[in-house]
């Protein structure tokens, strides 16, 4: 065990992950800094590749251009970002899924400005939300070492081959210290095979990537898409069962349970919201009241299956986002409410809490529960953290 933050974690894995394609194209990183990722990166940076390439460039929108070049001529490649800065990308982070290209980016979620605020939020990853990248969102340092590698192996799987975005709060997850185990060279070379991009460039055998499409074409392609993120769920299962024959620990799944077999009330969290939820939960349940809660790790894909059946017997599902889409409530709520459409009598609630990277503390969410238990029918989405 060490101790160190999620920026650590996140470039050790990206780092090693780097190496591990030593004996194949190698790998390539296109890296600018920008906070509260930038860690990630200069981490990047000072690892010695024996067979890689870390780019500085002028933009964020560079930064995944290169990743790109790279991912069409076979190499394994990565970057980090965060906010405004994934905003600035967000022409090649398009680009990079339509060419089917299995990029993994670090996102540490950032508020976007203006006005200027470098604290957690995921509007800035979850403004991607249909751009065919596989989002996971992580609760812990350990999660993002982990996670990391998973992403590897699901991005470049020959039944995918689609971008992933790794997500951790801003400060919460990139800057706190926790112990964490991290992977040596060894284990990584052992979990993740030499990457193989099957549409690379080939120098002799010339193609134009990304000419002009008739919509016939272009209604294919989307299709293809939708095919590979349907098959995203069960080949994620897949590798994280050989995780834990490597590594000797679980990286966890698209979705975490936790004391929903007989709860009445459900809270949907993801992120270190769930961390304090948790806690929320036992004290209630210390009550004698039948409450759980589920950690949503995998949004793209959303996990509808999973959360149907986990809130199948629950009458009342409260969802807390750090988020928000104008004018029309948290993300995530939205997507529970559209899984659960038809679901007998269960209604789903939304509260929208640490938006623009306020903390979600333990009477906050008591209050949630409070709210969500009195209520006899779902209403607007309630703000939460805003004094009166």
């Amino acid at each position: 065990m060490q101790l160190v933050t999620g920026n650590h974690a996140a470039g050790h894995s990206l780092s090693l992950a780097g190496e591990a394609n030593r004996s194949a194209r190698g790998a390539v990183c296109g890296i600018y800094p920008i906070t509260p990722q930038t860690e990630i990166v200069e981490y990047v940076a000072r690892f010695p590749f024996s067979k890689g390439r870390v780019i500085p460039v002028e933009s964020e929108h560079s930064a995944m251009g290169v990743c790109i070049g790279a991912a069409l001529n076979g190499a394994r490649a990565f970057t980090a970002s965060s906010a405004n800065g994934l905003a600035y990308m967000a022409e090649n982070v398009m680009v990079a899924a339509f060419y089917r290209l299995p990029i993994v980016m670090a996102a540490v979620n950032r508020t976007l400005g203006p006005p200027w605020n470098i604290w957690a939020d995921q509007g800035d990853t979850l403004m991607f939300r249909d751009f065919a990248w596989v989002q996971l969102y992580c609760e812990t340092s350990q999660e993002v070492a982990d996670t990391t590698l998973l992403a590897f192996r699901v991005a470049e799987d020959s039944r995918i081959l689609l971008p992933v975005m790794v997500c951790m709060d801003a400060f919460i997850v990139s800057h706190t210290s926790m112990e964490v185990e991290l992977a040596t060279q060894e284990q990584v070379d052992c979990y993740l095979p030499p990457c193989a991009v099957p549409h690379h460039l080939d120098l002799e055998h010339p193609v134009t990537v990304g000419g002009m499409a008739m919509p016939p074409e272009t209604l294919s392609q989307r299709m293809e898409l939708d095919e590979a993120m349907r098959r995203v769920p069960g080949v994620l299962e897949e590798h994280r069962a050989r995780f834990r024959e490597v590594f000797g620990r679980d990286v966890g799944g698209a979705v975490e349970s936790y004391r929903t077999e007989d709860a009445d009330r459900i809270f949907i969290a993801s992120g270190t919201v769930a961390t304090t939820l948790r806690d929320v939960v036992d004290q209630w349940r210390e009550r004698g009241e039948k409450v759980g809660m589920i950690r949503i790790k995998m949004f793209r894909p959303f996990p509808r299956d999973q959360i149907r059946a986990l809130c199948a017997g629950a009458a009342k599902v409260g969802v807390l986002d750090r988020n928000y889409s104008a004018g029309t409530g948290g993300i995530f709520w939205h997507e529970v409410r559209a899984s659960l459409q038809g679901q007998g009598g269960t209604f789903v609630q939304g509260y929208l809490t640490g938006v623009g990277g306020g903390d979600v503390v333990p009477g906050m969410a008591d209050e949630i529960v409070v709210d969500l238990s009195g209520r006899a029918d779902a209403g607007e989405p309630v703000w939460k953290g805003i004094e009166a």
